[in-house]
């Protein structure tokens, strides 16, 4: 079940974050996902890898996981960890990628009066609030609906329409 209040250390990317930055595509072929979280962000920064830390949130401004349809994208964020991903908007094929992997996205446009590099942020989804924990200072997000949420507390759409074979 996921949790309704998400807290970890954000790291702030830019507009425009493509599933290629996302997952590199000189990494396709790798296909064991804990393999595959080794390149998580790569192609964003190359201090991801060492400072990220397990339930850490990734924050980004708008188009986040634009490009391709490429799933890996989604896959290297939920295996490495990343708690949430909290943006202005995202792509849509990649949100949906998310969702049905079970990895939260949370839309809040102005996420940017609150970001700071390093600094912790918590989530609070039935206050409909991202908080800056060091400043105090939030922010609206939108609700996420309530199928959204079974998708998420399932672990993933697989497990939500068939729990026996998940």
């Amino acid at each position: 079940m996921v949790s309704r209040i998400i807290t970890g250390k954000m790291h702030v990317f830019g507009n425009n974050i493509d599933t290629d930055q996302i997952y590199p595509g000189q990494y396709l072929d790798v296909t064991d996902h804990k393999e595959m979280a080794k390149y998580c962000l790569q192609g964003a920064s190359d201090k991801f890898a060492e400072e990220f830390q397990k339930g850490d949130i990734v924050v980004a401004g708008t188009n986040f996981g634009c490009g391709s349809s490429r799933e890996n994208a989604a896959i290297a964020l939920k295996v490495r960890g990343v708690g949430a991903v909290v943006a202005k908007s995202f792509g849509r094929i990649f949100y949906r990628n998310a969702y049905n992997l079970g990895l939260p996205l949370i839309i809040c446009p102005r996420i940017d009066e609150i970001a700071g590099h390093g600094e912790e942020l918590t989530i609070d989804m039935d206050r409909e609030l991202a908080i800056n924990n060091r400043t105090g200072k939030s922010v609206e997000i939108e609700p996420i609906s309530e199928y959204a949420m079974k998708i998420l507390n399932a672990g993933g759409i697989k497990a939500l329409l068939n729990p026996k074979r998940s």
